[in-house]
C-alpha cells in the first residue's frame, strides 16, 4: 500500500477528527463514515484533539500522513489553516459545523430549521413557558438552533427563557435543568441544544423527585441511537446522519458527482421524532400525536 501511493499520490487514507469520544453523537457519525468509505478500500485515520487543544495544532502533524482528505467534526478550521490544507492539495470538509466566510468545504443539518421546527411542536403542545439550554458558546450548531427556536416562539408572542450550559455534556445538561426548575416560576418545557445535555436533564431532574413529562417536558437535538431507549425516550430533532455523510464524501471526491471547484455549504433538513418526554399542556392534557 505505501510502495503503490508513491506512484498514485493517493493513500486511501481519510481523516476524521472528532472533538471527543464521549458523547455518543460522534460514534454515530464515525460510523456513518467508516461504513462508507471502507467498501472503497479507504481507510480512516482517527483524530481526537487534547482538552483545551485547537484544531489548527493538529492539521500539520495530520497533513504528514499524506491524508486523501480530512473531515473535521464540530470544531472550525482558520482561514489560513484552510489555505494550508489546499495549498497541499488536500480537501477538507467541515461536519456539523459551517463558518461564514470561510473558504471550506461544509455539511451541516439545517439547525435553524430545527429549532423552528421544535418551536411549532412545544406550541402545538400548548406549551408557553419554554426554555432552552444552550451548548457551546460560539458554536454555529447551538447558535442556529436557538436562534430558530426563539425566533418561531416570538412569531407567537412567546418570551423563551435562556440558560448557558457551557458545553455539550451530560454535566452541563445535568446543572442546567435543575438552576432552571428551582426558579420560583420554573419552565413548562426544556429544549437542550444536544441528546447528551438533555440526558443528563433527564437523569437530574428524576433525581429530585421531578417527573417527566409531567411537571416539564424534554426535548434534545440529534437523534443518537440512546434517544429511543426506554429510559429516555427523548423527543428530539433527528440528524440526517446518512445524508450528511453522503455529502461530506461526495465534496472531497469519494462520490459520483463531480466535486465543486467553489466551497459549498450543505445544509440538511432533520426529522423530529415525538416521543415520551413531551406532553401537551391543553386543559385536557392529552397527549399529541402526529
Amino acid at each position: 500500500m505505501i510502495a503503490r501511493s508513491l506512484m498514485t499520490r493517493r493513500t486511501n487514507i481519510v481523516a476524521i477528527v472528532l472533538p471527543n469520544l464521549t458523547d455518543p453523537f460522534y460514534a454515530v457519525i464515525l460510523d456513518e463514515l467508516t461504513q462508507r468509505l471502507q467498501p472503497r478500500g479507504c481507510q480512516t485515520l482517527l483524530f481526537v484533539p487534547t482538552p483545551g487543544q485547537e484544531v489548527d495544532e493538529i492539521l500539520p502533524t495530520l497533513l504528514q500522513y499524506q491524508v486523501d482528505g480530512i473531515i473535521i467534526t464540530s470544531a472550525t478550521v482558520s482561514s489560513s489553516m484552510a489555505r494550508a490544507c489546499a495549498k497541499r492539495e488536500t480537501p477538507v470538509v467541515l461536519l456539523n459545523r459551517y463558518v461564514p466566510g470561510l473558504e471550506i468545504h461544509a455539511v451541516s443539518c439545517d439547525n435553524v430549521a430545527g429549532g423552528r421546527q421544535m418551536a411549532e411542536f412545544l406550541l402545538g403542545q400548548h406549551h408557553r413557558r419554554p426554555a432552552f439550554v444552550t451548548g457551546q458558546l460560539r458554536a454555529s450548531t447551538s447558535m442556529d438552533r436557538q436562534s430558530g427556536f426563539v425566533a418561531r416562539l416570538k412569531e407567537d408572542g412567546v418570551e423563551c427563557l435562556i440558560e448557558q450550559g457551557g458545553d455539550h455534556t451530560y454535566q452541563a445538561g445535568f446543572d442546567a435543568a435543575l438552576r432552571l426548575m428551582r426558579q420560583s416560576n420554573p419552565p413548562d418545557a426544556i429544549f437542550f441544544a444536544s441528546d447528551i445535555m438533555a440526558f443528563g436533564g433527564m437523569d437530574a431532574l428524576r433525581r429530585n423527585g421531578f417527573i417527566i413529562p409531567d411537571h416539564v417536558s424534554i426535548a434534545g437535538f440529534n437523534g443518537v441511537p440512546m434517544a429511543a431507549w426506554a429510559s429516555y425516550d427523548l423527543t428530539t430533532i433527528r440528524h440526517p446522519f446518512s445524508q450528511m455523510a453522503d455529502a461530506a464524501l461526495e465534496l472531497l471526491g469519494f462520490g459520483d458527482a463531480e466535486v465543486a471547484s467553489s466551497p459549498t455549504t450543505r445544509l440538511i433538513h432533520g426529522e423530529l421524532m415525538d416521543r415520551g418526554s413531551t406532553m401537551s399542556r391543553s386543559p385536557e392534557l392529552k397527549r399529541v400525536r402526529g
